[in-house]
């Protein structure tokens, strides 16, 4: 997603699509006593790094790697599903073989579609707030999967990179 959906997300309460200020949030600002110069410089700032983020994404694009939910099925759910979450027929024609119900594989396929039909519906709620979705569940599946060690070396890393705490994997007095 764009730089610039961010931007907008981040400040939808004090700033219009087009990086301008609302007049009801200069209002509340003059309200706590904010002087107009201060509430200009913050706008302008605000509308410098709106301007900035419109013109990177229209010159250098943020990649936006499309993930599936296929591509979160296990080596056996891939075996047995299609990418849409029905039934492959050489498993269901295994599963019949072996004295699987038919009504336990509609359950099977009903459910598989339905974390399908959940995974697609909020990739693209995420998508219109900037976010994807599925790039990030992948990074999390990264992450859980690598070792203690590793995660405890990136720890001391970070905290010599002076990274925020709860950034951080473990508690910064962990013994090691």
């Amino acid at each position: 997603m764009s730089r610039i959906k961010r931007w907008i997300n981040m400040h939808k309460d004090e700033f219009h699509p087009d990086g301008s200020l609302k007049n009801e949030a200069r209002q509340e600002m003059l309200s706590v006593g904010m002087s107009n110069e201060a509430i200009d410089d913050y706008a302008s700032r605000l509308k410098a790094r709106y301007d900035e983020w419109k013109h990177l994404d229209e010159t250098d694009p943020e990649p936006w790697p499309i993930y599936t939910a296929y591509d979160f099925f296990t080596e056996q759910e891939k075996k047995e599903f299609n990418p849409d979450g029905s039934l492959r027929p050489e498993y269901v024609e295994y599963a019949r073989q072996i004295g699987i119900s038919e009504s336990a594989l509609e359950q099977q396929e009903w459910r598989k579609k339905n974390e399908v039909e959940n995974y697609n519906a909020v990739s693209a709620d995420h998508a219109e707030q900037g976010i994807n979705f599925g790039e990030e569940r992948m990074k999390e599946r990264i992450e859980d999967s690598r070792t203690y060690v590793q995660r405890l070396r990136q720890m001391e890393q970070d905290l010599q990179n002076f990274e925020p705490e709860d950034s951080l994997p473990f508690d910064k007095n962990t013994s090691y």
